[in-house]
């Protein structure tokens, strides 16, 4: 079992018991006083505490910052955002716009701006909104 606070991981360890020789006989749980606590510590600790990751890394990934299609600067009002910024602010003008579905929220009715991001269609399921997004990310 591990436990962690942090700075320090603790491990609870276990003497193993030995097995008597008869399947019959009952084996005893271990004693409190087989216990130990060890305590180590973890890499990400040892990490944090090196001058070298006191800077701030570079955003990677979806969070890296990229330029987008006029259309969709429409939207989001940036020529340059991070993808999940993007979601955010596309989430934000459906729901700003009142463009869900009264009967299923989880579809959204595309007015003209959001027809030039969603490849022209009427209606969007939510799920396909990260996907239809990408082709907008230069």
């Amino acid at each position: 079992m591990a436990l962690s606070t942090g700075i320090f991981s603790t491990f609870l360890c276990v003497k193993t018991v030995p097995l008597r020789s008869s399947p019959f006989l009952r084996v005893s749980p271990p004693h409190p006083a087989n216990l130990r606590m060890v305590r180590a510590v973890t890499s990400a600790t040892a990490a944090s505490s090196e001058p070298s990751a006191t800077k701030t890394r570079e955003p990677r990934g979806i969070m890296k910052p990229r330029p987008v299609s006029p259309e969709m600067q429409d939207v989001v009002g940036e020529p340059v955002i991070p993808r999940t910024q993007a979601l955010k602010r596309i989430w934000a003008y459906i729901k700003e716009h009142d463009l869900q579905d009264p009967q299923d929220k989880k579809v959204i009715i595309c007015d003209e701006k959001l027809k030039k991001i969603f490849a022209g269609k009427d209606r969007v399921g939510f799920l396909e909104i990260a996907k239809l997004i990408g082709p907008h990310f230069l």
